[in-house]
């Protein structure tokens, strides 16, 4: 990468912080242009040389942040989506460190986009991400321990949900407590569910 683009990337992320700090304080119809400008500190004919609307930069802004968030984990295995139906059972339980760690990391490391995709989960497309997740990876999971769709779906929304309430909390104080104490209480909370299943 060359210098030229190499600014040019980094005046794009600047207006990405920029709009993610912004939908932390108010809602994404009433920001303005001249708000996330001013925010990124770049001038106005530069965020027209990026994107031709708000809509494009919150798009690009999204990819980013699942670029980001994927990069906590460890990309060197096989992807996970292609192990499942011969992994052994054991390796499917995702309620682990191998999965919770970098999962908090990311959390800890970037509250702002955390709180942001609770309070717009609409425009961060939120729901597509938890249909995507839960056709192919919780789905397949639980039909590999005999849980049939109903039942899972109402497991998966009950460890969602209670994850949320763990790290939504966990973020309002600070994110004091160390990521190890946090998953371990949410191993507390979810394991014995699984345990009672046999693997």
């Amino acid at each position: 990468m060359n210098k030229s683009e190499s600014k040019y990337n980094n005046t794009a992320l600047l207006m990405n912080q920029a709009l993610i700090e912004l939908l932390n304080k108010k809602d994404y119809d009433y920001i303005t242009i001249k708000e996330i400008c001013v925010k990124a500190g770049v001038n106005r004919s530069t965020f027209y040389l990026h994107y031709d609307t708000i809509d494009d930069l919150l798009d690009e802004s999204i990819r980013n942040i699942n670029k980001q968030f994927l990069n906590y984990f460890d990309n060197t295995e096989e992807k996970f989506i292609e192990k499942i139906n011969k992994s052994p059972k054991e390796d499917l339980i995702l309620v682990t460190s191998k999965y919770l760690t970098p999962y908090l990391m990311f959390m800890k490391d970037n509250r702002t986009i955390y709180e942001v995709a609770i309070k717009h989960s609409n425009i961060m497309h939120t729901h597509e991400k938890f249909n995507s997740l839960n056709k192919y990876i919780f789905k397949p999971i639980f039909r590999r321990f005999d849980i049939d769709d109903k039942a899972g779906n109402y497991m998966i929304l009950y460890y969602l949900n209670g994850v949320n309430a763990i790290i939504s909390e966990w973020i309002r104080n600070g994110c004091k407590d160390e990521i190890e104490y946090i998953e371990k209480i949410i191993v507390d909370c979810v394991r014995p569910c699984l345990e009672n299943r046999s693997l």
